[in-house]
């Protein structure tokens, strides 16, 4: 989750000016800001950690955070504006950005599996989506469970999932040219192979970053892989901190309190 939230806040600068990103790019600057990921993060652990609807959660919290950097997605943003309208057939990539703290606070595998297909279809009705952020949910699973190692990762997201693995060097060469990554489909492989060609959290940050496009989630995505892998750097952790209201702080003490019970 901490990770998921680092790459949004890192990535918010970039998403619609991508264009001249050196690889040496400073993380943090006056021009980031957490968007409409990280609240949706949040929402699904204050659901999960306090007995919520996960609809009702997310509802809440883009009802008190209505116009974060970068706005909704105008589908997105017209579900959480109704009180009683069905997910949309959509099978945009906001649904894995947000998935994290499925990962790491739901123990049983198949429940797992099922409170990710739950935590996505009340606004995200579309097989891709619900089998990206399944696919999410569980990576982040397996690796803080020890169930894979990083070089059997290619192989069982092809086997599990039937995703075709990108090479980064062709995603860089798409991102350079101007495309925006937006369908689960489309997102989940490129940040995976953002994470499996990463020698650290901050060098996957990186990677995902360098790859543009959808730059917020697309980091959000790698980096909730990440930190289910590599150790995040505290000062890292302290920075992105920095960035937050202080509900949301309180709702990530909670997560990370819980996580750390279950250690």
């Amino acid at each position: 989750m901490i990770g998921a939230i680092i790459g949004d806040i890192v990535g918010s600068r970039f998403e619609f000016n991508s264009k001249n990103i050196e690889p040496g790019f400073t993380l943090f600057t006056k021009d980031c800001s957490y968007t409409d990921d990280t609240i949706c993060t949040v929402a699904i652990a204050d659901a999960l950690l306090n007995h919520k609807d996960y609809g009702q959660a997310l509802r809440e919290w883009c009802r008190k955070y209505p116009d974060p950097m970068g706005g909704y997605g105008s589908y997105f943003q017209d579900w959480w504006e109704s009180d009683d309208r069905p997910g949309n057939p959509s099978c945009g990539n906001g649904a894995a950005m947000r998935i994290s703290p499925v990962g790491w606070l739901v123990n049983d595998y198949h429940e797992m599996l099922n409170q990710a297909k739950l935590a996505t279809i009340c606004s995200h009705n579309h097989p891709e989506a619900i089998k990206g952020a399944q696919c999410v949910a569980t990576l982040i699973y397996w690796f803080r469970n020890g169930r894979i190692t990083k070089e059997d990762l290619e192989h069982k997201m092809e086997k599990h999932f039937k995703y075709e693995m990108p090479d980064l060097k062709d995603i860089m060469r798409i991102g350079r040219n101007g495309h925006f990554d937006s369908t689960c489909q489309e997102t989940v492989p490129w940040a995976v192979r953002c994470f499996i060609e990463s020698n650290s959290f901050e060098d996957a940050l990186r990677n995902a970053i360098l790859t543009r496009g959808d730059t917020d989630t697309k980091a959000a995505v790698t980096c909730s892989i990440a930190g289910a892998f590599y150790v995040i750097p505290d000062e890292i952790i302290s920075k992105a901190m920095s960035y937050l209201p202080g509900e949301m702080i309180k709702i990530i003490e909670q997560f990370c309190d819980k996580v750390q019970e279950e250690i």
